[in-house]
Parts: C-alpha cells; sequence; structure tokens
C-alpha cells in the first residue's frame, strides 16, 4: 500500500481533528500524510473484508489517492474524515463487484471447519465460521448500495448519520433500506441477523 511521504515523529504525533489536516494540506499536502496515518490500516480492513487481501491494497492506495486529490472539496464541518474515506473505498470496491462476488461464491462454499476442542472460544469459532458462508451466499444477492450499506454499519461501525454522509443518501432512506435489508437477512437466517447490525444505535 502506497502511503505520503514520511513525517517528523512529532508531526506524526500532531492532534489536530481531520478537518483542520485537511484544510491545513491545501497549502502544505504533506499535512495530508497524518489523515493516512490515523485511518490507513482501519480502512484497510475493511476492504480485505470485502475483496480479501490481494486487492486491499490497490483499493486502500487509490482511496487515499484520490481523497487526497479531491481534498478541496471536503466539507470541513465534518471533523471525522472516516465516512468520505468510506464512501470513497466503497465506489473503488463496487468497481470491483465481480471480484467481491467471487470472493463471496468461494466463502459461502467453504467448509466449516471442526474444533480441536470444545472451550467457549472454540464454540464462539466455529459458530462465526458456521454463519460466514451462509452471509457470503445472502450478500452476493443484495445490490451494490444495500451491501454497501449493510456492512458499513457492520463491519465499520458507522452510524447511520456517517453511513449517509458516505454513500450521499439521506438519512431517512439510510434508515429505511436499512430495516428492510435487515428484514430480508433476518428470514435467510431464520430470525437471527448475523451482523449484529440491530444493536446498532442511531446516534
Amino acid at each position: 500500500m502506497t502511503r505520503p511521504p514520511l513525517l517528523a515523529e512529532e508531526d506524526r504525533q500532531d492532534l489536530s481533528g481531520d478537518a483542520s489536516l485537511i484544510a491545513e494540506s491545501l497549502t502544505d499536502p504533506e499535512r495530508f500524510a497524518l489523515v493516512f496515518d490515523r485511518h490507513a490500516d482501519e480502512i484497510h480492513r475493511y476492504v480485505s473484508r470485502r475483496l480479501g487481501p490481494d486487492l486491499a491494497d490497490d483499493v486502500v492506495s487509490d482511496t487515499f489517492l484520490t481523497a487526497f486529490r479531491k481534498r478541496a472539496s471536503y466539507d470541513l464541518a465534518r471533523e471525522d474524515s472516516r465516512p468520505w474515506l468510506y464512501g470513497i473505498a466503497s465506489r473503488l470496491i463496487r468497481a470491483n463487484r465481480r471480484a467481491e462476488n467471487r470472493r463471496n461464491r468461494l466463502l459461502a462454499r467453504a467448509p466449516v471447519p471442526e474444533p480441536e476442542s470444545f472451550d467457549e472460544r472454540s464454540a464462539s469459532r466455529v459458530t462465526s465460521a458456521q454463519l460466514q458462508p451462509r452471509l457470503a451466499e445472502v450478500l452476493t444477492r443484495l445490490s451494490s448500495t444495500d451491501r454497501d450499506l449493510l456492512l458499513l454499519v457492520a463491519w465499520a461501525d458507522l452510524t447511520y448519520e456517517e453511513c449517509a454522509a458516505a454513500l450521499g443518501l439521506p438519512v431517512g432512506t439510510v434508515r429505511s433500506k436499512l430495516h428492510r435489508i435487515r428484514a430480508k437477512v433476518r428470514r435467510a437466517f431464520g430470525g437471527v441477523d448475523p451482523t449484529g447490525t440491530s444493536k446498532k444505535d442511531a446516534s
């Protein structure tokens, strides 16, 4: 994953908010490296779950390159740039939809591993492994927007408002879409929501 130039340690520990850093980067481009430092690992984990590690490096690099090029249009009223970055990453993931669908189809056919022992932790791992193939199959049947929305809440832990900002949707649309998506996922899982999004607070 390509990263902006390294900064001095004292600069890397800067506590300025994302909006301030992005504003400062308009005249001092190296300031944008701090935005990368703060959020690249988190975005990379999310993209890896969506596309796999082979594509994640390129997608994350393109995410921050796009963000850097478009930073002059960033809404400086938003202190946290993560929804903006997730929105860019989501659009790039959509460009790799075939790869994501292929990954989900492979995961849907993956065998469930048997635990070596039956302690509480191994039982949890097996439950997660059992759910993954079925969830992957359900994800392939969702539209790109619905999939983005569900996974931004379930995997990226964004609020409804942050999802709305990331995807350019009204908050009311996010709420209604998530209600419909959750109902679809619960039906596929016999009334259980495996993403855990039913506990997500709208705050």
